[in-house]
């Protein structure tokens, strides 16, 4: 098994991100036949009616997270709430799933947003650029 500091944390809704607030979190690569991952955030308490509601409807969540540092390109999970356990002020949302293989690589994904926002030429390089060094969150692909 291998064990990484989970940096942040986006649940996909429809063509949206939301985003969760970590105080902090883990994601555990169990390196088995299945390529599970399982995810761990360490969340305010406000966020516990969100996540029971999401769990009550016994369906896939996908998830956007990013790993090891902020920088890094987010990397988007299909999974499942294992648990939701209270913990002072505070919960552990447990989660369990795989990581999805999306058909775009990042830079391909913020090239084709800055072209549908009809960018051309050196504004659409200017932008890309920019786009890229800061490495906005963008939504995961659903297969």
């Amino acid at each position: 098994m291998k064990t990484f500091k989970l940096v942040s944390l986006q649940v996909v809704e429809e063509d949206q991100l939301v985003d969760i607030e970590l105080d902090d979190g883990l994601i555990i690569s169990q390196e088995n036949d299945q390529s599970t991952w399982l995810i761990e955030a360490f969340v305010n308490i406000s966020y516990q009616a969100y996540f029971q509601k999401l769990a009550e409807q016994e369906k896939d969540l996908f998830v956007q997270v990013v790993i090891t540092k902020k920088g890094n390109s987010p990397a988007a999970f299909q999974t499942r709430i294992v648990t939701i356990k209270p913990i002072n002020q505070r919960i552990s949302i447990l989660l369990k799933g795989q990581l999805k293989k999306t058909n775009h690589d990042y830079a391909e994904v913020v090239l084709k947003k800055l072209i549908e926002q009809g960018l051309s030429g050196d504004d659409l390089l200017k932008e890309f650029y920019q786009t890229m060094k800061s490495k906005p969150q963008m939504t995961a692909a659903k297969e």
